[in-house]
């Protein structure tokens, strides 16, 4: 089980206000089959400071299921956050209590996402239409726990676009006892898109989130959604309190390696990427030795270390090939960095 430690402890930004100081000024979104604790590991390897989560858990899966496979963790991905999938108070509550046992810095109650299978079990992103429901939740989640209650939801649902629906949503649920919002700035159209077109074709609406941290400006706002670029980042934490960052993380992960030095004043460590994949190969090898874990599971969330660099498709063929399954991840990483040279 791993040991709670201490929250971030400030940054030295530019940005002189109290956002400068929030422990949600940079985040990696949570994502499903993405997020798990390898690649918490490899992202806490490229930045120090980032908050990290998990992929979302639903409360079935802990109440019913091996805690240990869900909520295992190392003590060097702090700070990383909970997000549990839920709709009935006492069972968030229970898990809510499980996941600060474990150590988790944050519990994050997902309430924004449109897949058909979480529709099914009454809880994502319809339950922004219950904001009465999900004030119980966040109040039973409260009562249990000394950390962070915290709340990752849209702007609206289905085709909607009044800001008075989001508003109200946000100050129900901030009455029970959460005060950090993570806002995707696009609503959730719950019928007749895929989770892929929801994170795509409903419009980006940044203005919705500038707006509700002037109506709360007593509330931590992070917004989620379509910010690429350190500039974006830079921009819009003049105006809110954080910024989480989903699938350019993923895809991209070398950027990480600049947050801390662009956005928490911390000099930068000197990092490469040789030496970051150097290290994940060291991880590949214990997690074999104590787990069992195969290093193709861990290995598939470096695929973009590389990436815009010359001889990164070849790269990636070799940490992809399963032929070499049966090799030491250091022999593959060997095999990889002659493929590059060969391409080059």
């Amino acid at each position: 089980m791993s040991t709670p430690v201490p929250g971030l402890a400030g940054s030295l930004h530019p940005v002189t206000d109290n956002r400068a100081h929030s422990p949600w000024r940079l985040s990696v979104a949570p994502m499903m089959d993405w997020t798990d604790r390898h690649c918490r590991y490899f992202h806490r390897l490229l930045s120090g400071h980032a908050l990290l989560y998990t992929e979302m858990v639903t409360t079935g899966a802990l109440i019913h299921g091996d805690v240990a496979r869900h909520l295992r963790f190392g003590v060097e991905e702090h700070p990383v956050a909970l997000q549990l999938g839920g709709s009935e108070p006492a069972d968030l509550a229970q898990c809510a209590a499980l996941g600060e046992q474990w150590g988790y810095d944050e519990i994050n109650l997902n309430c924004g996402c449109p897949s058909e299978r979480v529709q099914r079990g009454s809880f994502g992103a319809c339950l922004m239409a219950e904001p009465q429901l999900v004030a119980d939740c966040v109040k039973a989640m409260v009562d249990v726990v000394s950390v962070p209650v915290t709340i990752k939801h849209r702007i609206g649902i289905d085709k909607g676009e009044s800001y008075g629906f989001v508003r109200d949503f946000v100050g129900a649920v901030s009455e029970a006892g959460c005060s950090t919002f993570i806002v995707h700035a696009r609503n959730a159209w719950l019928k007749g898109l895929s989770p892929k077109e929801n994170r795509e074709v409903p419009p980006l609406r940044y203005e919705l989130v500038h707006r509700l941290k002037a109506e709360f400006p007593q509330l931590t706002i992070a917004i989620n959604g379509g910010v690429t670029t350190s500039t974006q980042v830079a921009e819009q934490l003049q105006q809110l309190d954080g910024v989480m960052i989903g699938r350019e993380a993923y895809h991209n992960p070398w950027w990480l390696s600049v947050w801390d030095a662009a956005f928490y004043g911390v000099a930068d460590a000197g990092r490469t990427r040789e030496s970051v994949e150097a290290q994940m190969v060291d991880y590949m090898a214990r997690e074999a030795a104590e787990h069992g874990t195969p290093w193709s599971s861990i290995a598939r969330h470096m695929l973009g270390l590389r990436h815009g660099l010359p001889g990164a498709r070849r790269w990636r063929q070799v940490w992809s090939d399963h032929k070499l399954k049966a090799l030491h991840p250091r022999d593959v990483m060997a095999l990889a960095h002659e493929a590059v040279l060969e391409a080059a």
